[in-house]
């Protein structure tokens, strides 16, 4: 990056004289042959990072555009199986660490970069100002446009890029915090460029580039996953890092962001036997699982997008809602297992409710996934965005280990498992492995350490207008609470277990 930078700089240093004589001989050519003026130069150096023209300022693939491309012309010089190709198996201790915090570079244009922009002003309104007192309600992603991204002195090529997020993105945006969340995808535009046909990074093809919203820490989106690791469940690898932003006038540092793999890409592929499976990203009523509310637009497809097919989400809405619920209970859980894996649901219950995670389900319909597992022809509950765990939280707080605060004919399938004596004692067995391993005090507080002593020199560094931190002090006060939050939940889980 640091070549393309200077190469720019130094071809802005033509002297003036030079500079005058190029523009008469270009004007004396354009009248002997007659060009019209409104003509384009398609023209580009190729040692530079390449541009679309200037008036391109909505390049998308997931909209249709006119739009020419005029930089194709290029070689990916940087290009090698390990480091590309779609046939490298995925290097999780390449691209994830738990020991150090890396960094990416994005480099792309400044037509690009305000197309971008633009887009988000028109979803949510100017920049810095809030619109109106709620969220939008817009199903509409922010645009994809092209750009490279370096790593480790690589260069990627026409990755797609775009801003990421629902509440936190466009709270982000009317607070005028220009540290967003980014999407990744690195064969998003091969159609365009030929040359990045099914590119890789080290095996992955996308990823989630969190800005750790609302999270003083920005330790929480990474310290949970790696929770619901270690207590075996299947779950996104995650990672630090350091993001700088080139469009247009040299890098800008964006702040300290926490990668995190795709449970549509490498997650079902590597941590499952295949990833043939239905994949389901469930959002709004239907996902809260109440009897009769089944819409299949409330369940996205990931995979097999094409099979217009939601027999499996029927099936556990079916099995769920029995009347064998209530006249044979037994009878009831065979046929609810024979189509969930609810070993997993429980377990997935006990980690959430002792970490504390207000915003998924139970009291938000949406931050998770479901898989229908080839091995099992199980739906599989898969855990997704975890930055407001590890706090009491929003909507009234996080649930109670018991559920007494759970709106049971809201939130069904927790309600009527924690209510089954099988199921509840499962729970509480999970709940006490928990606490005892993955979530031990002395072992969580020793991570909260070690994490924020790493992270410390990228987040207490970070740029007015790209963070969310008001002072250094923000930092550190968040990963007390962190710390204490630790012993809280070891004395709230001994109290729980004690009236069961």
């Amino acid at each position: 990056m640091l070549t393309i930078n200077k190469l720019n700089n130094n071809n802005r240093r033509l002297n003036q004289p030079m500079m005058l004589l190029l523009i008469i001989m270009l004007a004396s050519m354009l009248v002997l042959t007659g060009c019209d003026s409104g003509a384009s130069d398609s023209t580009t150096d190729t040692s530079e990072v390449a541009s679309i023209t200037d008036t391109d300022t909505s390049m998308d693939t997931d909209t249709d555009t006119d739009t020419e491309v005029t930089d194709a012309d290029f070689e990916a010089t940087d290009w090698t199986d390990e480091t590309h190709s779609k046939d490298a198996e995925p290097n999780f201790d390449e691209v994830f660490s738990d020991t150090e915090v890396k960094r990416f570079d994005i480099v792309v244009t400044e037509a690009r970069w305000q197309s971008m922009l633009d887009d988000m002003a028109e979803l949510y309104g100017e920049f810095g100002r809030n619109s109106s007192n709620s969220l939008s309600d817009t199903d509409e992603d922010p645009i994809f446009v092209p750009a490279e991204v370096f790593y480790n002195g690589t260069q990627w090529y026409r990755v797609g890029i775009r801003f990421k997020g629902n509440s936190s993105l466009q709270t982000s945006w009317q607070q005028g915090i220009l540290k967003l969340a980014f999407k990744l995808d690195f064969d998003e535009y091969e159609d365009d460029y030929p040359q990045i046909k099914n590119q890789r990074f080290y095996g992955f093809k996308k990823f989630s580039l969190k800005n750790n919203y609302n999270d003083e820490s920005m330790l929480r989106d990474k310290v949970a996953a790696d929770v619901f690791k270690d207590a075996g469940l299947a779950v996104s690898h995650t990672g630090f890092y350091t993001l700088y932003v080139d469009h247009g006038d040299g890098p800008e540092y964006f702040g300290l962001y926490t990668l995190v793999e795709e449970v549509d890409d490498t997650v079902i592929d590597t941590q499952f036997s295949s990833d043939d499976g239905n994949l389901y990203k469930p959002e709004d009523d239907g996902a809260m699982f109440v009897e009769g509310s089944f819409n299949q637009d409330d369940f996205e497809k990931k995979t097999n997008e094409d099979d217009e097919d939601w027999s499996d989400i029927e099936a556990l809405f079916s099995a769920l809602h029995d009347d064998t619920y209530t006249s044979d209970r037994a009878t009831w859980r065979t046929n609810l297992e024979a189509v969930f894996d609810v070993d997993v649901f429980l377990k997935y219950l006990a980690v959430n409710g002792i970490i504390q995670n207000w915003d998924t389900y139970g009291l938000m319909p949406h931050n998770y996934y479901l898989y229908n597992n080839p091995d099992t022809s199980k739906l599989t509950w898969i855990p997704w965005d975890n930055n407001e765990a590890l706090q009491d939280g929003n909507m009234g707080g996080a649930l109670a280990l018991d559920f007494s605060d759970l709106n049971s004919s809201s939130w069904p399938l927790i309600a009527k498992l924690y209510a089954d004596d099988v199921y509840r004692e499962q729970y509480n067995e999970y709940i006490l492995e928990v606490i005892s391993d993955a979530f031990e005090t002395n072992k969580m507080q020793a991570n909260y350490n070690a994490s924020s002593a790493l992270v410390a020199p990228y987040a207490t560094t970070e740029i007015s207008g790209y963070t969310f931190l008001e002072s250094t002090n923000d930092f550190y006060n968040a990963v007390d609470k962190l710390l204490e939050h630790a012993e809280d939940r070891a004395t709230a889980v001994d109290k729980y277990l004690d009236t069961q």
